[in-house]
Formats: structure tokens, C-alpha cells, sequence
């Protein structure tokens, strides 16, 4: 197993690091840990920089030998896409690995604490304002963790932001937030939103992000802090195999997952194109990972013993869940639908039976109950994140409140010489 990272993480509740309700130690573990009752299971720490497969080998970075393979899965998942914008990536931060979640949970923590100090009302004002762009599951349980964040921070009695009102908004381009949930359960979610203070825009495809917010379909919206959860493009898996590949850079694969014209490597996840048998796409969404993995995992043991394939790969549809803040959530199974507090503590169930771990398990459910019946977060530290371009971005903040007041004071003398 080859992996830029030596631990596994938990996607699912990456957002809960990035605004402090969890540590990254209770939703990732080591790899080796995972596997090591495998005895015939080696871990790499590495870089894949090409496949050659004529040769059937992998080049990976800090490794002086071309590793060889009989049978390969490619798994490298999905990198944030900016739509042709990236020059906006410094503003609007996405939320994909453990270094991004720290350093956004870094720039909102930061916030609140700048806002305490600032003197200027028109900046606390920027720096008590949140956009979240992207009407997914992901902006739409950053957006509600987001608001029940500030008020925790806000509900403080000594603190100067006791009683100040902070702005979260959640922009989509879309007509409708979470487009794979029934339209009554989005209703339900939407409601949950604006109960906690989240401004829903819809229909409003940002056109510019910056230092001093976005704009999205015209309107400004004045914020420090911007968090990206619009879209994912595929890995370049495609050009290590020098594979056809669909509009979004997704491997087009066979029926069972094998890259065409070579039955010896498959294709999963993020990174692959897949139809069911009746004709529509596999979302790149965990459950499908999952799914995908355990086929290809079958089919190599049953070529191995020498037995018949399985059938095609089917993904199955079990369910959608999405949580809004510490009490609501939405859950489709179909035969089913869940919303507010039952819905909830189903949602909690379902991650909390899929960690890794007994230990994980047991922190997060302590973790969430205990922030259940408090309303404290125990991971409410500002540490890592991006110092040289935090400092710069500071920097920046700071030299354009220097040039604000410069223009005022200008403004002011002007109309008084006028006068």
C-alpha cells in the first residue's frame, strides 16, 4: 500500500477538526496500525510519480527502486477544483486533508480572536463574517458547524464578543441546496440552517473571491474567512495510465473496474468513472469507495484461486445523511426519511460504526455527548496552518485598514477645505 500520508482519515468528519468540535488524533489512524495483523501487508510512505505499465512497475518518490506489481488499484481519489479560478485559493481555502482542516480551523479560531482586539467596527464586522461556497453536504455541515461554533464563542460572558452578532453564510450556485436529498428533506435542512443564524443565498455562482469576500451574482458579501466546498476534480490517475478519461479527469473503466484493454488494474473511487447497469453514474461519494473496494477485493481472490468472476460491479444506493449543527440532521433510506434530533442521532450512529477503531469510536461518541450537554468544544486551539501566508494575509488586512483610514481622513479634510 502506497500513500502520500501514513494514516487513514475519516472525510466524513474532517469538517468537525476544521471547527474545532473533534481532534484530527479521533477520525485518523495509522495505517500500519489498521493493517498490521496482515502479515503479507507492506505500507510505503511515497509519492506516486508515474506508472509504467508496460514495464508493470510504479516510480514513487523517496523510493530508489521501481516497485513492481502483478496486480494494481489505483485509488488516489480527488483534488478541489476552482473552475478555471484558481488565483482564489488563497482566500477560499477547501477542506480535503488533515493540513487543510487545521488550517482552516487556524483562520475561523483566528477570527474570533482578532475580532476581540480591533478597535475599527467595520472590520469586527468583516472578521465576525463567514462564507461558506457550496451548497453540497460538505458546505452545508461546515456552514451549521460553523454557526454553532460562533455562538459558543460568542456566549462567553468576558469575552468583548459577548452579545456581538456574526454573520454565516452558505452561497450556492445551484436553485437548491443538497440536489441528491428528496425536496422535503432540503426543506427541513434549510429551515435547521436559518434556525441557527446561516443565511442561505441560492442561485448565486460566485464571480470573484478576494481579500474582502466574494461576489456571487452581483452582490458583495464582505468576509475575512471563505471556505470553498463548490467541487472536486479527479486525480491525474488518467495521465499516469495514459487512459481515456470523461470532462472531469474521472478513468473510464470496464464493467468490473479494470482500466480497458488491461484486465490487471482497476480503477475505484473518486479517481474512476463508473455506470451501473442502468446507465447511470456512480457518485464519487465514501459509500461507493467502499463498495468498489470490496468488489475488486473479491474478484482478485476468486482470480487467484482460479474461480469465476463475480458479477458486474452494482452500486447500491443504502442511504444519504447529512447533519446540520449538535441537534439536526437528515437522513434518506429511502424506505425511510429522518430529520431534526432522531435524525441526528442516526447520523451519529452511522459515523461513529464506520470510524476505525474502538478507540475512535468511544472519543467521539464522549466528544459529541459531552458537546451535546455542554455546548463546549475541547479542540478550540489555534495551532498550525500556513504561518508565512497567514502572516502576509495579516499583513495584507492590515496595510488595506491603514489605506481605508488614510482615505477617510483625505475624504474628511477634503469636504472641510470644501466647507
Amino acid at each position: 500500500m502506497i500513500d502520500q500520508r501514513n494514516f487513514h482519515l475519516f472525510q466524513p468528519l474532517l469538517y468537525q477538526v476544521a471547527t474545532a468540535a473533534l481532534s484530527l488524533a479521533d477520525i485518523a489512524m495509522p495505517i500500519r496500525q489498521i493493517v498490521r495483523h496482515q502479515g503479507n501487508t507492506q505500507v510505503l510512505l511515497g509519492h506516486v510519480e508515474s506508472i509504467d505499465r508496460h514495464t508493470r512497475s510504479i516510480h514513487v518518490s523517496q523510493v530508489d527502486e521501481p516497485i513492481p506489481y502483478d496486480y494494481l488499484v489505483v485509488a488516489t481519489g480527488a483534488c478541489p477544483t476552482y473552475f478555471g479560478h484558481d488565483d482564489w485559493q488563497p482566500f477560499a481555502p477547501v477542506l480535503k486533508t488533515a493540513e487543510d482542516a487545521i488550517a482552516i480551523r487556524h483562520r475561523v479560531l483566528a477570527a474570533f480572536e482578532k475580532a476581540e482586539v480591533i478597535a475599527d467596527a467595520n472590520e469586527r464586522r468583516r472578521l465576525l463574517s463567514f462564507v461558506v461556497i457550496g451548497g453540497g453536504p460538505t458546505g452545508v455541515e461546515m456552514a451549521g458547524a460553523i454557526a454553532e461554533l460562533a455562538r459558543a464563542e460568542l456566549a462567553i460572558p468576558h469575552r468583548k464578543l459577548h452579545g456581538q452578532r456574526v454573520q454565516v453564510t452558505l452561497v450556492g450556485a445551484g436553485p437548491r441546496l443538497l440536489t441528491a436529498f428528496p425536496e422535503a428533506l432540503v426543506e427541513k435542512a434549510r429551515h435547521s440552517l436559518e434556525h441557527l443564524g446561516v443565511e442561505v443565498l441560492l442561485d448565486a455562482p460566485v464571480e470573484l473571491c478576494d481579500a474582502d469576500g466574494i461576489v456571487a451574482a452581483g452582490n458583495r458579501i464582505e468576509a475575512r474567512t471563505l471556505i470553498w466546498a463548490a467541487g472536486v476534480a479527479a486525480s491525474l490517475a488518467a495521465k499516469w495510465l495514459d487512459a481515456e478519461a470523461d470532462a472531469g479527469g474521472r478513468v473510464r473503466v470496464e464493467t468490473d473496474l479494470s482500466l480497458p484493454g488491461d484486465e490487471n488494474i482497476f480503477v475505484i473511487g473518486d479517481t474512476a468513472h463508473v455506470i451501473n447497469p442502468n446507465g447511470q453514474m456512480v457518485p464519487g461519494i465514501a459509500p461507493a469507495t467502499k463498495q468498489e473496494g470490496a468488489y475488486v477485493g473479491e474478484l482478485l481472490i476468486r482470480r487467484l484461486d482460479g474461480r469465476s468472476p463475480p458479477r458486474d460491479f452494482r452500486y447500491r444506493n443504502y442511504g444519504n445523511l447529512a447533519t446540520i449543527g449538535r441537534k439536526s440532521a437528515i437522513v434518506d433510506f429511502g424506505w425511510m426519511r429522518l430529520s431534526g434530533l432522531l435524525g441526528w442521532l442516526t447520523w451519529g450512529a452511522a459515523h461513529i460504526f464506520f470510524l476505525i477503531g474502538f478507540r475512535s469510536r468511544v472519543m467521539v461518541m464522549l466528544s459529541w455527548l459531552w458537546s451535546y450537554l455542554t455546548t463546549e468544544y475541547g479542540a478550540r486551539l489555534i495551532t498550525g496552518g500556513n504561518r508565512k501566508q497567514q502572516h502576509e494575509y495579516d499583513r495584507r488586512l492590515v496595510r488595506e485598514h491603514v489605506d481605508n483610514i488614510i482615505c477617510e481622513r483625505e475624504g474628511l479634510e477634503h469636504q472641510r477645505r470644501g466647507a
